[in-house]
């Protein structure tokens, strides 16, 4: 029982402690499988393996099977009478790959919407590095998982600096823009000047008091 040939976007091993048991990681289907990340999963064989087929689970929340239950394929233990004891490690993973690729149900599969398997598969590693055989099995992915949480943590520094300085010059603005409204409100247009400036006294009024009230008494009219 081995891994006779690569498969592309899969990798998996055996258990340490059970070789009956094999662990996969479908890896990076991003194109085909609507962005999925990295999606884990158990085979388990039968001691009677070759000549009996295995049990396929996935671990990962996928939107296209459900989490630890048994998927029905033509190579799994739902249909004993199709399997093939040439099938390899392999041969089942290249199935299960091309099997999630499809929206055919089965047993153990689930229907889900293209947004809900992108959100899902933008947080499958984050969700596998929680998982403690993931983590011992498949060290290279958690380290890769730090690696990105720390260029997301950078990011969300850099922008963080960025903010302030942005709130400054947006405060610098707003101040110089208040200052050229106050300005503008204490200068008089020539209009307003000539509204404030303070008028002769028409000289034909002048005339008509002094005619009416006299000198003393058209006076005090004339200062006002």
């Amino acid at each position: 029982m081995n891994l006779q040939e690569p498969v592309s976007h899969v990798v998996a091993c055996p258990s340490p402690s059970d070789i009956l048991e094999w662990h996969y990681v479908l890896e990076e289907l991003k194109e085909r499988l609507l962005q999925v990340d990295f999606y884990y999963g158990k085979i388990k064989f039968p001691p009677e393996y070759p000549y009996k087929p295995p049990g396929i689970t996935m671990i990962t929340p996928n939107g296209r099977f459900m989490t630890q239950k048994k998927i029905c394929l033509s190579m799994s233990d739902f249909h004993p009478e199709s399997w093939n004891p040439m099938w390899s490690v392999s041969s089942i993973l290249t199935g299960l790959l091309s099997f999630m690729t499809d929206n055919t149900p089965t047993t153990g599969s689930v229907n889900t919407t293209a947004a809900e398997k992108r959100h899902l598969a933008k947080d499958s590693l984050a969700f596998n590095c929680k998982n403690t055989a993931f983590k011992k099995l498949f060290p290279e992915y958690v380290e890769k998982y730090k690696q990105e949480r720390h260029a997301r943590q950078l990011v969300s520094e850099q922008v963080s600096a960025q903010v302030p300085q942005e709130d400054k010059c947006r405060l610098k603005l707003e101040k110089l823009g208040d200052s050229s409204v106050e300005d503008a409100k204490g200068v008089d247009t020539p209009k307003d000047a000539r509204r404030n400036r303070k008028q002769p006294f028409p000289t034909w009024m002048m005339l008509l008091l002094v005619s009416i009230f006299g000198v003393v008494m058209a006076l005090p009219l004339l200062q006002l």
